[in-house]
């Protein structure tokens, strides 16, 4: 059998049912009629199907094991892991009070990587808020106390997210989400977590893990944003920039051609429709739609591809560093205001 050359991925989303999740999915998946919960979608998810091609049907998981660098770029710490997991979060409750662990904690574990991760929040209903972070002065003696007394919401730091907004999450943060808000979640590739508290649910709780993870100081907070450069039918921002991954937005209303860049390493692109419809093109392969809620991904290999904007397509590109990147400048404390 002839290795196929690498081409555009379209990947088939996994939905994933969640105590805190919603049953109508719209603006994202209007169509979709569930009677279980669906907290997430899953868009570059291991177990995630190519949708087109001669790869059809086979996992991202399987093909990052064959094609390796040639897939996901130099710039991976493991070139046969896909090293993003991207997802859509749909909570219509609060989620549990959370840690991951850093690179360091996680390997000691066994595990590959650590969890730092973003949002990106796409729509937010008055109101709606996360928890980042402890309250200034919090140590971990106090937390674990008030987790013993059912309390613990009261010690996170607080904050009104609201359309647009960019939230870094690096490891280690004790963090937890509340209801009214759709986001687009960017992590790496690890599912190490640690909950600290449930609100009194009955779930299972790592108490001594969690707190052995959390640190009281973190680089966590809302994003300081740039300045959008809009060119022939094309705005681009950079919305984050950290050791671990770099998110841009993209706005499109006339078709484009995208160009590597000549840089030392190369990454994989994610590209994740939010709003509108678009076509991908690239020589050798057959054109394919880019819908909202959909993903493609931009092997390390492709040099270059034409998007064409149905009307017009807005996406956020996801990917890795191809140089050395610091955290991103964040305000954690702009805004605080009381648990619901």
């Amino acid at each position: 059998m002839t290795t196929p050359d690498l081409y555009p991925l379209l990947l088939r989303p996994q939905f994933h049912e969640r105590v805190w999740g919603a049953r109508t999915l719209a603006p994202i998946y209007p169509d979709l009629a569930t009677s279980a919960p669906i907290g997430e979608a899953w868009l570059t998810g291991d177990e995630c199907r190519i949708a087109n091609g001669q790869l059809s049907g086979r996992t991202l998981k399987e093909i990052s094991r064959e094609f390796g660098e040639h897939l996901i770029g130099e710039s991976a710490p493991d070139v046969t892991r896909f090293p993003l997991l991207i997802k859509f979060l749909f909570p219509r409750d609060k989620l549990s009070v959370q840690v991951h662990p850093d690179d360091d904690g996680a390997r000691a574990m066994g595990e590959p990587c650590g969890k730092t991760e973003c949002w990106y929040i796409l729509h937010a209903e008055p109101g709606a808020q996360i928890g980042l972070g402890l309250k200034p002065g919090t140590n971990k003696a106090e937390v674990e106390r008030a987790i013993r007394e059912t309390r613990m919401e009261q010690l996170l730091n607080w904050l009104e997210v609201h359309q647009g907004d960019m939230v870094y999450v690096d490891a280690g943060t004790v963090h937890a989400i509340g209801p009214g808000s759709v986001i687009v979640e960017t992590q790496q590739n690890a599912d190490t977590t640690f909950r600290l508290y449930d609100y009194g649910r009955p779930r299972e709780l790592h108490i001594e893990q969690g707190l052995r993870a959390a640190k009281e100081l973190t680089r966590a907070g809302k994003v300081l944003t740039a300045h959008a450069v809009s060119e022939n039918g094309k705005t681009q921002s950079n919305l984050l920039s950290s050791p671990c991954f770099v998110i841009d937005k993209f706005s499109l209303k006339k078709p484009w051609q995208f160009q590597r860049p000549q840089h030392r390493k190369r990454s994989v692109w994610c590209l994740v429709a939010t709003q509108g419809c678009g076509i991908v093109e690239h020589e050798g392969s057959a054109p394919i739609t880019l819908a909202a809620g959909e993903a493609v991904v931009i092997p390390a290999a492709v040099e270059r591809f034409i998007l064409k904007p149905q009307w017009e397509l807005e996406f956020l590109c996801s990917s890795l560093p191809v140089e050395q990147v610091e955290h991103p400048q964040t305000r954690l404390y702009e805004v605080t205001t009381s648990s619901k």
